[in-house]
């Protein structure tokens, strides 16, 4: 990219704002965490910008520090409100094969499954958020992350999981 001005900068900034506040808050789960890690994000990609060549698109590039930005956030805050054990093997899940977006059309439903989704570890929590939330290929998640694709998979495995478990176990309330 060379040498860049600072109104190519607020261009990124304008386009990118609304993307960069959507995953900040998906991975936060509310709207102050979110925009202080969309102000990290920007300090960060602004900081760096020099050394953005274009070997990424800028959506690549952005999710990253974007995601990077949340996981400070998130370390220094040490939340301990994890789901980390599903208690049940994870082949007696049940199956839900009109999968879970039809079933989150119910708002009440939809809400359980945020709740579930702010209480995976952040590193499940940003796999499930970048593949099934964002739509990310495996390959480009893996590489937000900066982790292996098998790696990516196992964390977005065990979030799924773990997810299903917190939705069967509302779904078994409510029954």
């Amino acid at each position: 990219m060379g040498n860049v001005s600072g109104a190519d900068f607020e261009s990124i900034v304008e386009s990118y704002s609304g993307f960069v506040y959507n995953l900040a808050f998906r991975i936060m789960g509310n709207a102050a965490d979110a925009e202080d890690a969309v102000q990290d994000a920007f300090l960060s990609a602004y900081r760096n910008f020099d050394r953005f060549r274009g070997e990424s698109t800028v959506s690549t590039w952005l999710y990253r520090i974007t995601v990077n930005a949340c996981l400070m956030k998130l370390r220094k805050e040490k939340r301990r409100r994890t789901l980390t054990h599903t208690g049940i093997e994870d082949t007696m899940i049940a199956d839900w094969s009109d999968g879970p977006e039809r079933a989150a059309l119910n708002s009440e439903l939809k809400s359980k499954l945020e709740e579930g989704l702010q209480a995976l570890p952040p590193q499940l929590r940003i796999a499930v958020v970048l593949r099934d939330v964002q739509g990310l290929s495996n390959d480009e998640a893996a590489s937000v992350v900066d982790t292996s694709v098998s790696s990516l998979k196992a964390r977005l495995h065990r979030g799924r999981v773990l997810l299903r478990k917190h939705l069967s176990d509302y779904v078994t309330q409510k029954q």
